[in-house]
């Protein structure tokens, strides 16, 4: 296992950057998690740790030791890619021992190392078959083993699970947690989907346009965003975000003509505020039918039924849909005008210029630190 450390860091095709002056410290045996739209720069800053990416500026260290001319052979790392890159023509065994051999170790290591990353994966019933006659998910389960019999220090993931239907992506993320357990490593892993960080990683990294966003544990990301781009990418649905104003004392906001308290938990962030608009979140979990607390009105517009849990669109005036997330049995029906509550603590506030958080100084502190 290893540290890695991505300083300053920055990607450039011609005139356009795709990664912008990133600055990340992956500790040892951390499993972080790169996550972002389409071309934000996650796979390209991957890439570029798996040195097969040429950095325009700054520096990649793993373990102590700066990478940046070294070949991906020499970086004592191993990749799994989305499309498996398994040999078609060799057996899995052949497969697994490929690397193995190009190392010249003995046979008789080889297939103790095969052995051992078999039992882990649970494939040797799979060790003479061609990757043509394996499931999608077997054939992952093959390239992780590639990677497990090299024993490297760094794992890395690109996206290696977009290929697979949506129970298989569910099952092998399971098989990824287990296998942390089982071989544990330093891991950097990139993928578009918010559910695979949120389940698979210590650190999350949220990226776009080049630049990361935040770094925190998964609910550091989830409960406290750092800015309203994070907001609304992480947690789904989305986070509701509606235009407010302060009031003169910072004490209430004014949503859709209806003034609503702040909440203790908001008032030491919004008090250098006070008269100014600003933009307000609130989660679909924390919005409750019924009337207490701060209210507003709207009438329901979309009844989406989940089995578990309902969601409903309601229309507010000039507001986007707001979706909330209520009992499977609501007694709820199309185009009815309901009341909801919104916990005042549950709202979180960003700047309507800057977009970034409004928070307390003492929560701002945490979770820079």
């Amino acid at each position: 296992m290893a540290e890695v450390v991505l300083n300053q860091l920055v990607k450039s095709y011609g005139g356009m950057a795709a990664v912008r002056s990133i600055d990340l410290t992956i500790p040892d045996g951390a499993f972080a998690v790169l996550v972002g739209p389409s071309g934000c720069g996650k796979s390209t800053t991957l890439r570029m740790i798996a040195g097969l990416e040429e950095i325009s500026g700054g520096t990649i260290s793993i373990g102590g030791r700066v990478v940046n001319d070294l070949p991906p052979k020499d970086r004592d790392i191993a990749m799994v890619f989305q499309n498996y890159a398994l040999y078609q023509h060799m057996t899995v065994y052949d497969n697994l021992a490929f690397g193995l051999r190009n190392r010249k170790e003995s046979e008789a290591k080889i297939a103790e190392k095969i052995a051992h990353a078999a039992s882990i994966l649970s494939i040797e019933p799979l060790l003479q078959r061609r990757p043509k006659q394996l499931s999608g998910g077997q054939q992952q389960r093959v390239a992780l083993g590639r990677c497990i019999v090299r024993h490297p220090q760094v794992f890395l993931f690109d996206e290696p699970l977009s290929n697979l239907d949506a129970k298989l992506r569910a099952q092998m993320r399971i098989e990824l947690k287990r296998l942390r357990e089982r071989v544990p490593a330093t891991s950097v892993y990139v993928t578009h989907d918010q559910v695979e960080a949120m389940t698979l990683g210590d650190i999350v990294v949220i990226m776009k346009d080049g630049l990361i966003q935040q770094v925190g544990t998964p609910l550091q990301v989830y409960n406290d965003p750092a800015n309203l781009f994070v907001a609304g990418f992480i947690g789904a649905p989305a986070m509701n975000v509606f235009k407010g104003k302060l009031d003169a004392a910072g004490e209430k906001v004014m949503v859709e003509g209806v003034a609503l308290s702040v909440g203790e938990r908001n008032r030491a962030a919004l008090r250098g505020h006070a008269g100014r608009e600003v933009m307000v979140g609130i989660r679909p979990e924390h919005i409750a039918l019924g009337s207490h607390g701060n209210q507003l009105e709207g009438s329901v517009d979309v009844i989406e039924q989940l089995g578990s849990e309902m969601h409903l669109d309601l229309k507010m005036g000039n507001a986007a849909f707001t979706v909330a997330r209520v009992a499977p049995d609501a007694p709820i029906r199309l185009h009815e005008k309901v009341t909801v509550s919104i916990p005042a603590d549950r709202m979180h506030f960003f700047d309507a210029d800057t977009q970034l958080a409004l928070r307390a100084p003492s929560l701002s502190g945490a979770l820079a630190a």
